[in-house]
């Protein structure tokens, strides 16, 4: 299991031993971290489980496919260090990874 920290936007962090092959986002879910909505289920079609990510961590990314940068734009969220959780699998070099979550999912 990797350790991973959400954060919502008013500070309260849940730490979440997430497990390696499944997306962030499925992670979060099976964990109950508020703030990570998955309204679409990891279609990558609402745009409700996106986090902010220090540039540290940039290199652990996988490139945004066409669809996950259209929906990141409908959100207006532009620029490094903003993904959709649903389309990032956690790697075990995640390990202490610390990832903020935006009010607008609250």
């Amino acid at each position: 299991m990797v350790k991973i920290t959400f954060v919502e936007h008013d500070g309260q962090e849940t730490e979440v031993d997430a497990r390696p092959g499944l997306s962030l986002m499925k992670n979060a879910v099976a964990a109950n971290v508020p703030g990570v909505l998955a309204e679409c289920g990891g279609n990558c079609a609402c745009g409700t489980c996106r986090i902010y990510f220090d540039a540290e961590w940039a290199r652990l990314m996988p490139a945004p496919r066409e669809s996950e940068r259209e929906m990141l734009d409908y959100w207006n969220e532009e620029g490094e260090g903003v993904r959709l959780s649903c389309q990032v699998p956690v790697v075990e070099d995640m390990a202490g990874m610390v990832l903020r979550l935006p009010e607008s999912q609250n």
